[in-house]
């Protein structure tokens, strides 16, 4: 059960406020809970908090950084179903796919209670000449400072736990804004953070509206931005200042069914099927766009469009419902409107394509022209293209035909395709035998062209939150 309200956390501390926000449940529209919502005052207090505390925070030694991550990870799996069942109302994330979000909350912060205790020094040889003898260099990380972090309400739990996490291990201090529309995750684990003995103003978890977030954008105290979400990110780099900005902004993915797959059909459909309709298809790396070989494309489509026929769709709640709601009626109207476009300029409905309020069908079309927006613009919803090709060549042009890049998949026995989609699909990451929605959280993860810059995984965002170091030393 969901508490009545939730605060905010100011400085480590939680916060009431006349001001509050409504949180729906998203399949039935009712309200489930109100979060308080921080002025400017307090955010202005949050930032403030987080530069006074990075003295602190950059001395706390790494088994201290440890305890405090581990510490999450132990709570967050005593509250497991209490994690799971609020990300099923706030974000209409069918139960069992909210259950495995909270493992992944969990592992996320192991990994990164691991790597606390990793970030090494390094010993460079700078003796590379004559001139240089007895010359030696040597280099350590430190952490950055205040750091600030927007994520998106698609995981709530576990794109938090992706910034937060990694602030942690690194020792940066951090002010979070999470999703307006799935607050809750974040506020949870705000609440665990505050049992720990982490330096007052380590952190903030300030639940606001886009409008009053600018702080976090623009402030020149932070040295970071770190945002998920859509191509907004690119405005909102453009007013961060000198500070460091890593963006992941989402992707079209495309999977290749290449010809010799004719005797795993059924588990290339398994995992499609997956891919493309897992939480109603809102995810940065859902397959949208499959291509397939000529010799099995018939046979992978009737496989395809059966199994999508069966997918159980309805309320989360239910262990059995695979497909629940989009994340409100607005973004189900908005891709039921591309689909009707793409339909009326010659694309062929395989299944699916109705609509009832914030339930979109799971939705399967070919001939999907070119310049179709289901084509070309990232869908976020129950949605996926069949197309077929003649040759790899072929393939990796339709793949690369997309103005954004995050990853990619292949379904392939051949060693030699699988190295040259590694080469060519011009992709943050190629999934080989699987589908692009393969995600493991210690990975680099991101993309290339409108998916944005920089790389998630926990290692690789604990060193975009710290900074190289440089002694050298000269002998006698």
């Amino acid at each position: 059960m969901l508490a009545k309200t939730y605060p905010y956390y100011l400085a480590n501390r939680p916060q009431t406020s006349k001001t509050m926000l409504d949180v729906r449940d998203k399949y039935s529209g009712k309200v489930a809970t109100r979060v308080a919502v921080p002025d400017a005052k307090a955010t202005e207090k949050a930032i403030a908090a987080a530069v006074t505390a990075a003295p602190a925070m950059r001395a706390l030694k790494p088994w201290q950084r440890q305890a405090v991550l581990q510490h999450c990870a132990e709570r967050f799996a005593e509250r497991h179903d209490e994690l799971a069942q609020a990300l099923c109302v706030e974000a209409g994330k069918p139960i069992k796919d909210a259950a495995g979000e909270v493992t992944r909350l969990i592992e996320t912060f192991r990994i990164a209670a691991e790597e606390a205790v990793r970030i090494n020094s390094e010993t460079i040889n700078l003796e590379l000449a004559g001139r240089l003898d007895g010359y030696r260099g040597y280099t350590r990380r430190v952490p950055l400072g205040p750091v600030s972090f927007i994520t998106p309400f698609n995981f709530p739990l576990n794109l938090v736990a992706h910034k937060v996490a990694p602030a942690i291990a690194a020792g940066c201090p951090f002010v979070l804004k999470p999703a307006e529309k799935t607050p809750i995750g974040a506020l949870i684990i705000g609440e665990v953070l505050a049992e720990t003995e982490l330096p007052k103003g380590a952190f903030s978890i300030l639940p606001l509206d886009g409008a009053h977030a600018t702080p976090l954008v623009e402030d020149e105290r932070f040295k970071l931005l770190s945002f998920t979400g859509g191509q907004i990110g690119w405005e909102l780099k453009a007013r961060a200042g000198r500070k460091k900005v890593t963006l992941e902004l989402g992707g079209n993915a495309a999977c290749i069914v290449d010809a010799d797959q004719g005797d795993r059909l059924d588990h290339v459909v398994e995992r499609l099927v997956f891919g493309a309709f897992y939480q109603s298809g809102q995810s940065c790396i859902s397959v949208q766009r499959i291509y397939a070989h000529v010799d099995i494309y018939d046979a992978l489509k009737r496989r395809l469009v059966a199994a999508v026929k069966k997918l159980k769709a309805g309320d989360p709640k239910k262990k059995d419902v695979f497909l629940g709601p989009m994340i409100d009626e607005a973004a189900a109207e908005r891709l039921h409107g591309w689909i009707t476009e793409a339909r009326q300029a010659g694309a062929k409905l395989l299944c699916g394509g109705k609509r009832e309020g914030a339930m979109l069908e799971a939705t399967l079309m070919e001939d999907v022209p070119r310049e179709a927006r289901v084509n070309r613009l990232e869908a976020f919803g129950p949605f996926a293209l069949l197309a077929p090709f003649r040759s790899f060549d072929e393939a990796a042009v339709l793949v690369n035909d997309s103005d954004f890049g995050l990853q990619a998949g292949i379904f392939t026995n051949r060693l030699d395709h699988a190295m040259r989609a590694w080469d060519e699909l011009e992709q943050g990451g190629v999934v080989v035998n699987d589908v692009p929605s393969f995600r493991v959280d210690n990975m680099p993860y991101g993309g290339v062209k409108l998916s944005g810059l920089g790389r998630e995984g926990v290692r690789y965002a604990i060193e975009d939150m710290s900074e190289i170091r440089l002694m050298v030393m000269r002998e006698g």
